[in-house]
């Protein structure tokens, strides 16, 4: 579904990713983790060209991301993204913000996206909230808005960009909850994120980044019993030590 092939990407002189390679299986979920500054999410932000590339390709599902013929928009629309800080419109309704995209990039019709958003709405448990504005949710119901709004646009994977680190301790399990349930049913997700008890559970590979580089690609339980590199060692007695 997603290949990443010997990328290499420069912000100025600062070599933020360095010959990154690994691939996504369709229906698989794969945690990339690390410490700051890492390359995380620089790395899945270039998985649908958020982020340009100087070197290398990532191909999904088939068409070349960074190929100049790619229709970006389409394909952004095929691979939801969630980011730290929701992106939701501040001035849409929670129901139009599910609308919008659907309405303006698939072409759908207003009536028809509008069902399709307050579905998923009901899904991630916020219909009662569906004309309230983002303002007046608490951080984990817009998450969970966010979540829906890609989730309305049909696509075949799913990245997440720390979709938890913004957010109080006790609404993280509420947005993990539906990430845990997305991934049981056989989603193809990348989920840049520090919450190891997530990765324990539903996660297929993790990779671990250090200074830009893929140290470690491996499966959840070889990676948690027995990671080979010293530097995902030490972040591992550090992150689960508590």
């Amino acid at each position: 579904m997603i290949e990443i092939r010997d990328v290499n990407k420069w912000f100025g002189p600062f070599h933020a990713l360095k010959n990154c390679s690994t691939q996504v299986e369709k229906g698989e979920v794969v945690v990339v983790c690390g410490p700051s500054g890492s390359g995380k999410s620089t790395l899945i932000k270039t998985v649908n060209a958020l982020e340009p590339i100087q070197q290398g390709e990532i191909v999904v599902d088939g068409h070349s991301v960074h190929g100049g013929k790619t229709h970006l928009p389409r394909l952004r629309s095929r691979i939801g993204m969630v980011f730290q800080n929701f992106e939701l419109f501040p001035h849409l309704s929670i129901t139009s913000n599910l609308a919008i995209a659907q309405v303006k990039v698939l072409g759908r019709e207003p009536d028809e996206a509008r069902e399709r958003g307050l579905r998923l709405l009901e899904r991630v448990g916020l219909l009662a909230h569906k004309d309230k504005f983002p303002g007046q949710l608490s951080g984990g119901q817009q998450q969970r808005v966010a979540i829906a709004r890609a989730l309305s646009m049909d696509p075949i994977a799913m990245l997440f960009d720390e979709p938890t680190s913004a957010l109080d301790p006790e609404m993280i399990n509420e947005v993990l909850d539906v990430m845990v349930e997305l991934a049981l049913e056989g989603m193809t997700m990348m989920v840049v994120t520090h919450e190891m008890g997530f990765a324990k559970k539903v996660a297929d590979r993790v990779i671990f980044m250090d200074a830009g580089e893929i140290v470690e690609d491996a499966k959840k339980d070889e990676f948690f019993g027995n990671p080979r590199s010293e530097r995902a060692q030490a972040f591992l007695s550090k992150i689960l030590q508590h």
